[in-house]
């Protein structure tokens, strides 16, 4: 897994030229590099909604008590993983417009490595801050994004611009698939997991401040 993270960062290109060779030889070498991944923004989140906090008034600050981290820490990774499958689908049933005629397990493993710049935006669930986690995910989104448009062509050996076209798809429904997972996992953690706040007075040490619940 290791130098396949660190080439998507350092040499894309050549990145995904690797990661589709290896898929030639073991299909589902992407297994581990999705299920750890998908562990940092819901042990980022557990910490952050523990042992940080946020202030929703001054002077005091609002925690999770252990259960209701644990149970939306569980309901974050369990969504990230059926994120990645259902696009995975996706992509795989868009893939019939094209030339490339990809293997749904193949789509899966490609939808796992764009995803990794998101996954390591979770980190900023360590502290929870309303401005904090919009700036995060939103560079995490642009570099998955950029994954997206340089690494489609090269893994389903398309043509530039059918690779561009097919990219573009593929990212109009992750947008629609990454909202409607998201906001669904937190209202029925919400509404049917009864989480519990608890309030205590801040200390001298810093917290940061939102005005509504971490999300």
């Amino acid at each position: 897994m290791a130098p396949h993270f660190l080439t998507l960062f350092t040499r894309p290109d050549a990145a995904w030229h690797e990661i589709r060779q290896e898929e030639e030889r073991n299909s589902v070498h992407y297994l581990s590099h999705l299920l750890l991944l998908a562990l940092i923004p819901a042990v980022s989140l557990f910490i952050g909604t523990t042992e940080v906090g946020w202030s929703l008034a001054e002077n005091e600050r609002v925690t999770l008590d252990t259960r209701s981290a644990l149970l939306l820490s569980i309901t974050i990774y369990l969504t990230t993983l059926l994120g990645t499958l259902i696009m995975g689908g996706f992509i795989r049933w868009m893939s019939r417009t094209f030339e490339a005629r990809p293997t749904l397990n193949q789509c899966i493993g490609f939808a796992a490595y764009t995803a990794t710049p998101l996954f390591i935006a979770g980190l900023a669930s360590l502290y929870p801050s309303r401005w904090l986690a919009v700036a995060v995910l939103g560079l995490g989104c642009a570099y998955s994004t950029f994954l997206l448009f340089v690494g489609l062509p090269t893994f389903m050996r398309l043509r530039q611009n059918q690779g561009l076209v097919y990219a573009g798809s593929v990212w109009g429904v992750a947008v629609l698939v990454l909202v409607t997972l998201l906001v669904s996992a937190i209202l029925h953690w919400n509404m049917y997991l009864q989480p519990n706040y608890e309030r205590t007075p801040a200390t001298d040490q810093a917290y940061p401040t939102q005005d509504e619940r971490p999300q």
